[in-house]
C-alpha cells in the first residue's frame, strides 16, 4: 500500500507572526513547524502501517512551501514515514489553496509513479488559513472519493470506515481506496518522535522538486492568480486593564451580566 501524508509548514501560533507588504503571510522570517493539525494525519497513517505490518506499506510525507517548511517533513520522517517530499520553488509564494491543492494532487501522481497512490491523509485544517477545502479539492483533482473529518479510522482490504461526529450526530462513512482522507485531532494522540526516530530520519529520502519536476506551470499559481486576497492587516492591540466588578450592594451580577452583554459574550 502506498500512503502520501499531506503536511504543512506554519508559522508558530506562539512567536510573534508577521504579514509581508503584500498582506501575505511571512514564512521565510518567523519561526515555524509542522502544522499541529497535520501530526494528527501522520499518526493515523503510521497506525494504518502498524496494524497491518504483514503487509508492505510505505508512508510518503508531502509538503509545498518555502525552504524552511523542510522541517515539517523532517518531523514527519522522526515519528516514522518511510520518505519525505518537499516541493518548492519561489513562484508558488502566495498561492491560495486552489492553487496549493493543484501542485499537492501534481505531486502525488509523481509520487506513485508506477504504483499509484491507494490513500491521500490530510488533517483537519492548517493552524494558519484554517480553510479545511484542501482534502476536497484534491479529491477532486485525482479523481478520487472522500471521507472526511474522521475522529475514528479503521481500514480492511482496499476498505476504509470512519467515524464522524457533526453537531447533531454522528455518521458512520465508508469508501474503498484509493481514496483521499481527512483526520481531526479527536483521532489519537499524535506520537513524539523517539531519540531512535529522530536518528533514524537522518536516514531516510527526503527529495526536492520544483514545479518543472511537476510539470506545472508556474502561472498557474503563485499571488496574482489567487482566488482569494487579503486586503488590509492590523496589528493586534495591546492588551488593557481588566475591569473590576464589585459586589458590596448585591448588584455584582447584574453588573457582570451587562458587561457581558455588553461585548456580546451573552
Amino acid at each position: 500500500m502506498n500512503i502520501v501524508v499531506c503536511v504543512k509548514y506554519v508559522p508558530d501560533a506562539t512567536a510573534d507572526r508577521r504579514f509581508e507588504s503584500d498582506n501575505t503571510v511571512d514564512r521565510v522570517d518567523v519561526d515555524g513547524l509542522l502544522s499541529e493539525l497535520d501530526e494528527y494525519a501522520v499518526e493515523q497513517a503510521l497506525q494504518i502501517k502498524e496494524k497491518r505490518a504483514d503487509e508492505e506499506i510505505e508512508v510518503t510525507a508531502l509538503t509545498v512551501g518555502p525552504e524552511k517548511a523542510v522541517d515539517a517533513v523532517r518531523k514527519a520522517l522522526q515519528m516514522g514515514a518511510d520518505k519525505a517530499i518537499h516541493v518548492v520553488d519561489d513562484a508558488i509564494a502566495g498561492s491560495d489553496a486552489i492553487a496549493t491543492s493543484l501542485v499537492l494532487a501534481e505531486a502525488i501522481k509523481k509520487a506513485g509513479g508506477e504504483k499509484p497512490v491507494d490513500l491521500v491523509v490530510c488533517g483537519l485544517a492548517s493552524t494558519d488559513a484554517s480553510m479545511s477545502v484542501v482534502p476536497a479539492m484534491l479529491a477532486e483533482r485525482l479523481g478520487l472519493p472522500q471521507v472526511t473529518l474522521a475522529s475514528v479510522v479503521e481500514t480492511q482490504g482496499d476498505q476504509v470506515r470512519i467515524k464522524r461526529d457533526t453537531d447533531t450526530a454522528t455518521e458512520v462513512v465508508g469508501g474503498t481506496m484509493p481514496l483521499v482522507l481527512s483526520v481531526t485531532d479527536q483521532s489519537g494522540e499524535a506520537r513524539y518522535p523517539s531519540f531512535k526516530g529522530i536518528m533514524a530520519a537522518k536516514k531516510k529520502p527526503l527529495e526536492t522538486w520544483s514545479l518543472g519536476d511537476l510539470g506545472v506551470d508556474a502561472g498557474q499559481v503563485g499571488l496574482s492568480v489567487a482566488w482569494t486576497q487579503v486586503e488590509e492587516t492590523a496589528a493586534r492591540p495591546p492588551r488593557t486593564a481588566g475591569e473590576i466588578v464589585k459586589d458590596e450592594d448585591g448588584s455584582g451580577a447584574k453588573a457582570l451580566a451587562d458587561f457581558l452583554a455588553s461585548k456580546k459574550f451573552i
